[in-house]
């Protein structure tokens, strides 16, 4: 098969409709579920025609449609771009609340350059794309960018023995709510589980959450105000900047580092804009896969208490590291640290069952927050994933996805060298940081064509900007096609390198 009857496959079979209708079809329910985030650059024409194997005039007949539906907007000698949603005035902010100072801090830090200019999307919703890709698509070859593990790795019956042991004794306790708080059984495990961490808190220091994003909502609501200034790193997770950003508050992102954050200028952004949180993944960070180093965790905490800030330490990957690890909240005993973590990512991911760890004062206000928007989280839930903790069924299970982890990312780390990439910072946990050599937007929506989920350099920055990186799960990425396809859109000639080459750009 040649290139261009490859490329015309990739259009939907729309019957009698023409190539144009089905090309603007396919991008327009791409761009309806957010595939393609707003603000996206179309393929050129010349280059639409040769990865879709039509011609020049059908791309151009096909783009006019989507404008025409209000869902693309033209801009002389740039190209097409996905319109932005149109906000209602009441709504608008300005734009200059997204990232505290970005032009300013950027200019002072010596790293001022294009991604600050007036048409980067200062909130960075982005990420929902990979999220609704996720969700609405079953993709033809497979989610190398997904945060996920595969289904067959996990253990459904696990969730069944749980739940009938549950559900075989008080089923009458399912008649009132349960304890705000949380389920006093999973809370008193939990604290036996942080105290294997290092991580000393009581049951009472604890707030069950409906998973651990909920729990990071739980503490923003409670500790933020609109307008108020956040540390966040960068590269990090895209969902929690958008969350952030929608809550009103303002991102100061610190580029992380193989040990943790640059130190130095968290200090400047703290001492110019006093921010009220520090929010991070110290363990097995996404994207990188890095963790958080003793001595920098010691002098995070010494800067934290001269600014007055404190630490929200998202631990979401905890039963995928080292027992070992190092976690802030270790040194200070929960004094400035709030501790959040959860159970999806490795157990079932409808088991939407997270906590937040805090001093005694805030966990009392975080039940306040919690009441106020969901009363309380599924006892039933929490009562079957406590059994799993006291008879160590987690444990075990948590060893054997250690293991199969381990053989993939080996797999996947051999896969990259043969193929020509390198990942950016050690291999570790269930991501790495791969280093593409081009502009992983544009690649990413080439490799969509050809049915591969991904997850560009761009997602994981306060304000998208081009990446020449790009986040792989290991589990998700060991099919050979995969490889052959990163490598044909790497060698297509038609993307360069975007300047910013550094791992923390």
């Amino acid at each position: 098969m040649d290139a261009t009857t490859q490329s015309t496959a990739l259009l939907p079979d729309a019957g009698a409709a023409t190539l144009a209708e089905q090309l603007a079809s396919m991008l327009g329910e791409r761009i309806r579920q957010r595939l393609l985030a707003p603000g996206a650059r179309l393929p050129s024409v010349r280059e639409g025609a040769s990865r879709y194997g039509v011609s020049p005039s059908t791309v151009v007949s096909a783009y006019d449609r989507l404008q025409a539906q209000g869902l693309v907007v033209a801009r002389p000698q740039r190209g097409f771009f996905v319109r932005e949603p149109v906000v209602p005035a009441a709504r608008q902010r300005p734009a200059s609340r997204g990232v505290a100072g970005a032009a300013d801090t950027n200019e002072s830090l010596g790293t001022n350059d294009a991604t600050h200019s007036p048409d980067a999307r200062v909130a960075p919703l982005d990420a929902t794309a990979l999220i609704r890709g996720m969700f609405q698509a079953r993709h033809r070859h497979g989610a190398p960018g997904s945060g996920m593990l595969p289904e067959s790795w996990l253990d459904a019956t696990l969730l069944q023995r749980a739940l009938r042991r549950v559900s075989s004794s008080a089923p009458e306790r399912w008649l009132s709510y349960g304890d705000p708080a949380g389920d006093p059984g999973l809370r008193e495990a939990l604290a036996r589980r942080l105290a294997d961490l290092g991580v000393r808190a009581a049951p009472a220091q604890i707030v069950t959450t409906a998973g651990a994003t909920h729990a990071l909502d739980v503490v923003a609501r409670t500790l933020l105000a609109p307008g108020d200034a956040v540390l966040v790193d960068e590269p990090g997770w895209g969902v929690e900047f958008a969350r952030l950003t929608r809550l009103g508050m303002r991102l100061l992102p610190v580029p992380r580092g193989p040990d943790g954050p640059d130190l130095a200028v968290m200090e400047q952004l703290a001492r110019a804009h006093r921010p009220r949180l520090y929010v991070t993944v110290p363990v097995l960070h996404n994207p990188t896969g890095q963790s958080l180093a003793a001595a920098s965790a010691h002098q995070l905490l010494l800067l934290a208490a001269r600014h007055d800030f404190m630490v929200v330490e998202d631990d979401t990957y905890a039963w995928l590291a080292p027992p070992h690890a190092p976690r802030v909240a270790q040194l200070d005993g929960l004094e400035r640290t709030v501790y959040v973590s959860g159970f999806s990512k490795f157990l079932v991911p409808q088991w939407r069952v997270g906590f937040v760890a805090a001093s005694p004062a805030l966990a009392h206000r975080l039940v306040d927050t919690k009441l106020l928007s969901t009363l309380t989280t599924p006892a039933t839930l929490e009562q079957a994933l406590a059994w799993c903790l006291e008879q160590g069924a987690l444990r075990r299970h948590g060893e054997r996805l250690n293991a199969q982890l381990a053989a993939a990312r080996a797999r996947c780390v051999k896969a990259a060298r043969e193929a020509g990439f390198a990942f950016a910072t050690p291999p570790q946990g269930l991501f790495g940081w791969l280093d593409v050599g081009i502009d992983t937007d544009r690649a990413a929506q080439q490799l969509l064509d050809e049915g591969w989920l991904c997850a560009p350099g761009s997602l994981f920055h306060a304000v998208p900007r081009p990446s020449p990186f790009m986040r792989v799960n290991f589990a998700a990425a060991l099919d050979p096609r995969w490889w052959q396809s990163l490598q044909r859109v790497r060698g297509s000639g038609r993307m360069s390198r975007p300047r910013a080459t550094s791992v923390h750009t």
